[in-house]
């Protein structure tokens, strides 16, 4: 994120410094079991990158102002190993860093959370006039009205900036009025972006160096691939990783999802959640990041859940190549980052972070691994029986047309319709998925990348469904020409 340009010496020394504040008396808490290891976290991390089998992950684990466990396990696409300073893309898990940004500005003065976007940031319009009622705190509790199904985020996203993504913004509407309805869209934390960019004074990028990045000390950290480049990440393909370029580069240097930082940067940024260390902002900001708006459990940047009987602030992150999540337990000091360098049908993150929660509770922890594996056997053994029966379907195709040659074309159209039936799914598959996502819009893209295995699957039913009908529709035609 960007940091803002003060001209006075005091005030700029007021602005760039750390607040140094003292934590809440609640922020240092007796351990309700006793603080795991660094030895035997690094143990039920090793054990998980073998049952998982991740091609590479990065770890760590604080408690009460310190760093418990920072390492990296596995290795990059370049053959080189994972280690704590491994710089990885933590996709969603940047919205926490963007209302960051947003809040150093509010306690500056600079922007208000309870005063309308538009206001602040003229150049934000929609086709909605509901849309001038939206404030900044609309946009960080995702509770603007703005959602995947009423803009066009193809034309956002191909934007190479912020004002130009917000530009794009224009032509659409909301889905409720702001602050009725919670709806997850990356859309609410971009335009976020771009007002610390005009708040701020300068890119959001630069703003993210100078006012949250450099004063935590998280100096292998940057948004977008200018100042750190990570390398390709993976797609499981049938049990295979396969390295592939990250598609979405953030050209526009986005408060959505362009963070990439490493382990040991996740450690001082987890710290500072909890209330401790170097402070950024005031303990009343902080609270108010974390405290859900009443419309959902979701902050700003921050949704909460219950694991194994702890409660969390918890944001995960998915992007085509790469997975993280973070999670802190205020009750306990405890704060946790897990990130991997791969994406696939089944995250295993989170499960990673599940035996982390356990073991600071005292617990063993179950050992990950298997949802992924077992999905995509389930799912490659779908693909060979489809085209084994595509195949087989060809070679009866006479013996069927044989058969059913002297009937009404009415029911040989109904015998058709089972065969038939996965093509209009694949044509419809985008749709169907972004309807089980709840609305969240899934592009072709997207699913020839983390869901490449169910994509395969289809193709391969509807390929095979089309052939076997053009097959019978054929041998139909020419035993009635020959009659």
């Amino acid at each position: 994120m960007k940091r803002k340009l003060i001209g006075l010496a005091a005030a700029t020394f007021l602005t760039f410094s750390p607040l140094v504040v003292s934590p809440p008396a609640s922020a240092v808490v007796p351990n309700a079991a006793e603080e795991p290891s660094s030895a035997a976290i690094d143990a039920y991390l090793a054990e998980s990158m073998e049952s998982t089998a991740l091609p590479g992950m990065s770890v760590v684990v604080t408690h009460n102002g310190k760093i418990v466990h920072a390492a990296g396990y596995g290795q990059d696409s370049a053959g080189r190993p994972i280690t704590a300073e491994t710089p990885m893309r933590v996709a969603s898990v940047s919205k926490s860093f963007t209302a960051m940004a947003v809040m150093t500005l509010v306690e500056d003065g600079r922007i208000s959370l309870d005063e309308p976007v538009a206001r602040q940031l003229p150049e934000f319009r929609m086709a909605d006039p509901r849309a001038r009622a939206i404030t900044v705190r609309h946009l960080l509790n995702q509770t603007s009205g703005i959602s995947d199904a009423t803009v066009d985020l193809g034309a956002a996203e191909s934007a190479t900036t912020l004002a130009g993504y917000v530009a794009a913004l224009g032509t659409g509407t909301l889905a409720a009025d702001p602050g009725t309805r919670w709806a997850y869209c990356n859309a609410n934390y971009e335009v976020a972006a771009r007002l610390v960019e005009v708040a701020g004074g300068m890119r959001f990028g630069e703003y993210m160096k100078q006012r949250v990045f450099g004063p935590l000390g998280m100096t292998g950290s940057a948004v977008g691939d200018q100042a750190v480049t990570p390398s390709r990440g993976f797609n499981s393909l049938f049990g295979a990783w396969v390295p592939r370029t990250e598609p979405r580069d953030f050209l526009y240097g986005g408060g959505a999802g362009g963070v990439i930082t490493d382990a040991a940067d996740m450690g001082r940024w987890l710290i500072s959640q909890t209330g401790q260390g170097r402070q950024i902002v005031r303990p009343q900001s902080l609270q108010t990041m974390h405290t859900s708006s009443g419309v959902r459990d979701y902050g700003m940047g921050w949704g909460t859940e219950t694991v194994n009987g702890t409660e969390l602030l918890v944001h995960s992150g998915n992007l085509f190549t790469y997975t993280a999540v973070e999670a802190i337990a205020p009750d306990t000091g405890y704060g946790f980052a897990v990130m991997t360098n791969s994406a696939g049908l089944y995250d295993d993150t989170y499960d990673v972070l599940t035996g982390l929660v356990a073991m600071t509770q005292g617990r063993a922890p179950e050992t990950p691994g298997g949802g992924r594996q077992w999905t995509e056997l389930i799912l490659g053994l779908i693909t060979l029986a489809a085209a084994g029966l595509g195949a087989l379907g060809v070679l009866r195709s006479r013996r069927w047309a044989d058969r059913r040659a002297g009937r009404a074309g009415g029911r040989i159209g109904l015998r058709m319709v089972p065969v038939l039936l996965p093509v209009p799914l694949l044509a419809l598959y985008p749709a169907l998925i972004t309807f089980l996502m709840n609305g969240r819009t899934v592009t072709w893209a997207q699913l020839t990348y983390y869901a490449a295995p169910l994509t395969i699957a289809f193709a391969v039913a509807a390929v095979a469904g089309a052939v076997t009908t053009v097959f019978r529709l054929l041998r139909i035609r020419s035993i009635v020409s020959s009659r």
